[in-house]
């Protein structure tokens, strides 16, 4: 019988996040401690990777548009084209060939935590090609230290957590420490929830890079606007944790609007006019609360709605040229396999 060739795939979910973002980012996060509730969806980034018999390895990225060609012999050098797949192999010092294919479900500066979820993604493919066993803390605390460190990519800690665990979490920062608690929600609430929301694409992605900048830089500053607004976002977080427990959807919408309130003042460069002309458009027509995804800027925004105006407002939105985005929560987190063609 000839001998079949083996594809490894993997998906991870992309997030959103309803309260405490910005928190899990240093150095706040180190000196005060952060707190964050997210949820993934079933928007994905996927890896898959075809073992070759040779040492050449093939990218190829359907998000950048770009195939990239390297030999398996040595460290790949950073130069700002696929280093979180360079990163990847680096780390476990690949030996092998292979040709690699990614591609995202949403665009780079989506603020639904792309980069990481890809990092997530990869880490996960490669290390099921080389019957790597990784443990979930450690599979997100790599992917942060990949990303964030070794490569310097600005940003925070809740995504690679969100991507890794799926589901409702509510996770906790201290100093270098990440405690992930997975929520148990009622279907009923998760579904009332879902019914009342409203995910949607401004058509604008944004350089989250300098709004973090912005942020940290008022940490650094001791600025006292700013530390308050991040402590207020740490304690809504607990909030919207304690109205999704109660099944509070009208709660979460209020909490929502209060975090957007806080969240624009992290920096100036949160918000813009087209941002501020959906968010409005969105309030006067029928939503309870909302906010954009992500550091800021632009990208994906959701919103919380009276279930019985939720269309108003999708409506409204679209005269702006806001494409709704239809989705559900995803709750299994990364995900990898085997398939013999």
């Amino acid at each position: 019988m000839p001998e079949r060739d083996v594809l490894i795939r993997s998906r991870a979910p992309l997030r959103i996040s309803f309260a405490g973002g910005g928190t899990d980012v240093s150095p706040y996060s180190d000196e005060r401690g952060g707190a964050v509730i997210s949820s993934t969806i079933d928007r994905y980034a996927f890896c898959s990777i075809s073992p070759r018999k040779d040492k050449e390895i093939t990218i190829r990225s359907l998000d950048y548009g770009r195939e990239e060609r390297w030999k398996a012999n040595g460290m790949l050098q950073y130069d700002g084209n696929l280093d979180l797949i360079k990163a990847v192999l680096n780390h476990f010092d690949v030996k092998q060939g292979a040709d690699m294919f990614l591609h995202c479900d949403a665009p780079p500066g989506s603020g639904l935590g792309g980069s990481s979820t890809v990092i997530v993604s990869i880490l996960g493919a490669v290390a099921e090609w080389l019957n790597e066993p990784i443990s979930q803390y450690e599979m997100a605390r790599l992917a942060y230290k990949l990303e964030r460190t070794e490569l310097g990519f600005k940003g925070g800690r809740q995504d690679q957590y969100a991507a890794v665990f799926g589901g409702f979490n509510f996770m906790e920062f201290r100093g270098e420490e990440t405690i992930v608690t997975p929520l148990r929600i009622r279907s009923d609430v998760l579904h009332e929830l879902h019914y009342n929301m409203l995910l949607c694409y401004t058509g604008k992605t944004r350089d989250g890079a300098n709004i973090i900048d912005d942020q940290t830089k008022g940490v650094i500053d001791k600025k006292e606007d700013v530390i308050a607004a991040l402590d207020n976002a740490r304690r809504l977080a607990y909030d919207t944790k304690d109205a999704l427990m109660k099944g509070d959807i009208r709660r979460m919408g209020l909490l929502l609007n209060e975090s957007w309130e806080h969240k624009k003042k992290f920096t100036q460069k949160i918000t813009n006019e087209r941002v501020d002309t959906i968010y409005r458009t969105a309030m006067e027509n029928g939503a309870i609360g909302g906010k954009i995804s992500g550091a800021g800027g632009g990208g994906f925004m959701f919103f919380i709605c009276e279930y019985d105006k939720k269309h108003i407002v999708a409506d409204e939105l679209a005269k702006l040229d806001v494409h709704i985005t239809n989705f559900n929560f995803d709750k299994h987190g990364l995900q990898t396999w085997r398939y013999w063609k």
